[in-house]
């Protein structure tokens, strides 16, 4: 069983949707209008208005998520969130992009890439690892929960700690409604790299 980590009084908000809820080891939320995480890379802007639930971490972790949610709108995004401060992040999960439901992942230090690809199981149903050890990131996905085939490794800035959690943002509307649930914060799994458990 889960630890009911998001009735925790430790969880820190940025940018609080309006509607969101709380009840056992699961968060729902729905997102608010024209909400986004970017910076500059070829759009020029900075956004930092989208919705993220942040929990503290050590300087090494391994962070997991299950994520649910109805993505239709162009961008629409749940996932998880690393983050440092508003220069220094990643966010990784679904995005709906080319028509399509996409597992996404953008990196961030001073200005944001974007990285995408066809995601072949129910993009609907779906978890998210991250892991931060000695200054490198790993993102890993599973269908299951038990399979987790490498989504991204990169470097990523040292810290002393980090703030992990669900994050999600509609940039195009407002109303995706996403249900977060085990999520788990333990210290990094240390597995090989081609290891998928």
């Amino acid at each position: 069983m889960s630890d009911p980590i998001f009735r925790r009084s430790d969880g820190v908000w940025l940018n609080e949707p309006e509607r969101w809820t709380a009840r056992g080891d699961g968060l729902e939320m729905v997102t608010d209008r024209a909400t986004d995480f970017w910076r500059e890379t070829h759009y020029g802007f900075s956004r930092d208005s989208g919705h993220f639930l942040g929990f503290r971490t050590a300087e090494a972790f391994t962070a997991e998520l299950r994520v649910q949610g109805d993505f239709r709108a162009l961008y629409d995004q749940a996932g998880i969130m690393v983050r440092i401060d508003a220069q220094r992040w990643v966010k990784a999960g679904i995005e709906f992009s080319d028509g399509r439901a996409m597992l996404g992942s953008v990196l961030t230090d001073g200005r944001s890439d974007w990285a995408t690809a066809p995601y072949g199981h129910d993009a609907g149903d779906f978890w998210m690892r991250a892991t931060v050890t000695n200054g490198v990131l790993r993102l890993q996905v599973s269908a299951d929960g038990k399979l987790w085939p490498l989504v991204r490794l990169a470097p990523f800035a040292k810290a002393d700690s980090y703030l992990v959690g669900p994050m999600a943002c509609t940039p195009e509307r407002a109303g995706l409604k996403v249900v977060f649930s085990a999520f788990r914060l333990t210290p990094p799994l240390g597995k090989d790299l081609h290891d998928l458990g």
